[in-house]
């Protein structure tokens, strides 16, 4: 079974069992970078389950799941292998009902503690000091603002956190690896479906009775806040509907 030492040299971790020695400091980014540089090697390849158990055992409390509740594969695959793990949701307040009702069948269906995390200004707050409708003259602004800002104050007390990019969505993530190192954040992000195609996941749907986004079956490919998101049109890439009139692809969240 492969495993490797962990950052700071204190011992090694077991990439199919728990840690058997690890600093009980916070640790430092750079610690937290060999960390993920070695991990992405030695995961790539394994199960989804193998790299949530290696991210649960490696970072225990300072760790979280991140989910847009498009759907709920992320936070079932965790809530099977660390149940009562955190999973933050950034509730922007120009979120579908649709996704709203993903989260809350999350809360009461699943082993998790779910997290809605609001922006600092409400939506009628936004429009009062930066003008309505910022997301169809700023999108990037208005992404920073009810998105962006909120993660990085919602993942201020974990070390690393997961997220459910996968390879084939976009050619934006098409080298999404399933261990990496955000420098910006000084943060580790684990990705444990990037290699999955959305074969995968419609299996894994199916397979464990996960809760989805109606939308999709309403012509959605991509879905995020309800002013920057239409239906996609047969043969288009599934985040072509996304800030559709902008030469915008990605919220500002994982770049």
């Amino acid at each position: 079974m492969s495993s490797l030492l962990n950052a700071s040299g204190m011992g090694l971790i077991d990439l199919g069992g728990p840690v058997v020695s690890a600093d009980p400091e916070r640790r430092r980014p750079e610690e937290l970078k060999a960390l993920a540089l070695a991990a992405a090697e030695a995961l790539e390849g394994a199960p989804a389950e193998e790299i949530a158990k290696w991210a649960t055992d490696t970072f225990g409390e300072r760790f979280c799941v991140t989910s847009s509740m498009a759907d709920a594969v992320v936070a079932h695959l965790f809530s099977r292998v660390s149940p009562g793990v955190d999973v933050v949701f950034l509730d922007t307040g120009l979120h579908f009902p649709e996704t709203l009702k993903v989260r809350d069948t999350v809360i009461r269906t699943m082993n998790v503690n779910v997290r809605s995390i609001r922006p600092r200004l409400t939506v009628g707050q936004q429009d009062g000091e930066y003008g309505p409708r910022l997301f169809a003259r700023s999108p990037d602004e208005c992404c920073f603002l009810r998105k962006v800002e909120p993660l990085e104050r919602a993942l201020s007390g974990y070390d690393a956190w997961a997220t459910g990019l996968r390879r084939d969505e976009s050619p934006t993530r098409a080298n999404t690896p399933v261990v990496a190192f955000d420098a910006k954040k000084g943060k580790v992000k684990v990705n444990p479906i990037a290699a999955w195609t959305e074969d995968d996941v419609n299996a894994y749907i199916s397979r464990w009775n996960v809760p989805v986004n109606e939308l999709f079956k309403k012509g959605y490919g991509s879905i995020g806040c309800w002013p920057c998101t239409r239906r996609t049109k047969a043969g288009e890439d599934p985040r072509a509907g996304r800030w559709a009139m902008f030469e915008k692809t990605e919220c500002g969240l994982h770049v």
